[in-house]
């Protein structure tokens, strides 16, 4: 392991902060995630992680609000109270060594709840629940609560934040003629439908500072008829 790949365990500068090593833990919902008296499950979950030597680590998905929730009462990062409970867990990963992101994931046409929201209004197959297409207003609603979510993520005390932009969740949803059907200027060529994430990550930096770790999750293939092609997923990252 260590010829084959001889940096994995050197650390590596960011520049404000340095990770112990180049071992990322991806996100993965443990089903701690969802209930406040989980917390402090949750917190020994990933500093047992940290223990272990994992340089940094992503927390299963929260939603920035509650049109993108994967479900009722499910995961989200919206109110200074949520921010402050998060602090147990930020806490006893430093308190171990490591370093954590917390990711924020919107379901979008996802969501298994009638709330939902979508560039266009589309039913996915593993929701009984059609999506309402936003308004030009509403995208901008969007955006605003993944900058607010960020900046309370960043009051948690998270490491850092990685923004969903795969898999069919909310932002792909933009990306992707198959669901983006719009004809403002979230909608039509790719340069409109990757205006989305773009933003997100533009704002949500000028918000949270320089000091501060944003990881861009995006899909590497759609695998579906009207997905993003190799030279607009090329373009995006």
């Amino acid at each position: 392991m260590a010829s084959t790949y001889p940096n994995l365990l050197k650390p590596l500068d960011l520049g404000f902060t340095e990770l112990k090593n180049r071992v990322l833990m991806g996100s993965m919902h443990t089903g701690l995630e969802d209930r406040f008296w989980n917390i402090h499950k949750f917190a020994r979950y990933f500093a047992e992680r940290a223990e272990g030597g994992v340089g940094l680590m992503v927390t299963g998905g929260y939603s920035p609000n509650l049109v993108g929730q994967l479900a009722p009462l499910a995961s989200t990062m919206n109110n200074r109270g949520t921010a402050l409970l998060h602090r147990h867990v930020t806490g006893a990963v430093h308190e171990a060594g490591g370093k954590i992101c917390m990711q924020l994931l919107h379901a979008g046409r996802y969501g298994y709840q009638p709330l939902i929201v979508s560039a266009s209004a589309t039913k996915a197959p593993i929701s009984p629940f059609k999506a309402r297409a936003l308004s030009t207003k509403g995208v901008e609603r969007q955006i605003n609560d993944f900058v607010s979510a960020a900046k309370l993520a960043k009051f948690a005390g998270y490491d850092g934040v990685e923004v969903m932009g795969s898999e069919g969740y909310f932002i792909n949803q933009f990306l992707c003629e198959r669901t983006n059907k719009r004809t403002d200027k979230w909608g039509g060529p790719f340069e409109n439908r990757m205006r989305l994430p773009v933003e997100i990550v533009r704002r949500m930096r000028e918000a949270v500072g320089p000091e501060f770790i944003i990881i861009y999750r995006l899909s590497m293939l759609d695998l579906v008829e009207g997905g993003q092609t190799w030279d607009q997923v090329v373009t995006l990252g």
